[in-house]
């Protein structure tokens, strides 16, 4: 009977280790709502996720590491249509900028870092930015390894810290032959 529970128990503890990667594996890419891009000296910013309201989209704002907020950076009113709305700056200095873009509806569709290079060539280099502050743990963590990988690491992870429980379980029972 004994067996009986502990298998049962180490069984509900490896599908638990083992079922544990698979949301993580479904949210490991961030959506930020917009997409923001830069050629040369021009900063363009992409969204879907306004809706008109009297006629207006909404405004997006580009400001600098010394700009705190919506208001103090340079904006521009959004354009488009229903399924995709858009805004642009010209003649950006190089450096750093913050790209808000915020809905008719008082809704900010997302914020995104943008570097944009002295360069004469062309370059495209949008990083995101987390709309709350810095969110530590991602490091090099770029690489998407899918969800079987994901699953299959779970898998070892929850075969491991069974053997361990069973070993420990094993070895604090008195020996007998």
């Amino acid at each position: 009977m004994r067996n009986r529970s502990l298998l049962l128990r180490s069984g509900l503890t490896v599908a638990a280790a083992a079922a544990l990667p698979l949301p993580l594996a479904a949210g490991s890419t961030a959506a930020t709502g917009i997409s923001v891009s830069t050629s040369g000296s021009t900063v363009s910013v992409t969204t879907s996720a306004c809706t008109q309201i009297n006629g207006h989209w909404g405004t997006a704002s580009l400001l600098n590491s010394s700009q705190a907020n919506f208001a103090q950076g340079r904006q521009v009113a959004l354009s488009g249509t229903s399924t995709q709305q858009n805004a642009a700056w010209s003649s950006v200095s190089p450096g750093t900028y913050t790209v808000i873009v915020m809905c008719s509806n008082n809704n900010t569709a997302g914020t995104q870092s943008v570097i944009v290079s002295a360069a004469s060539t062309p370059t495209i280099s949008a990083t995101a930015s987390p709309s709350r502050g810095v969110m530590g743990g991602m490091g090099g963590g770029s690489t998407d390894y899918g969800t079987l990988t994901l699953v299959a690491g779970g898998a070892l992870v929850g075969t491991g810290i069974a053997a361990t429980v069973w070993y420990l379980r094993r070895r604090s029972r008195p020996s007998r032959l």
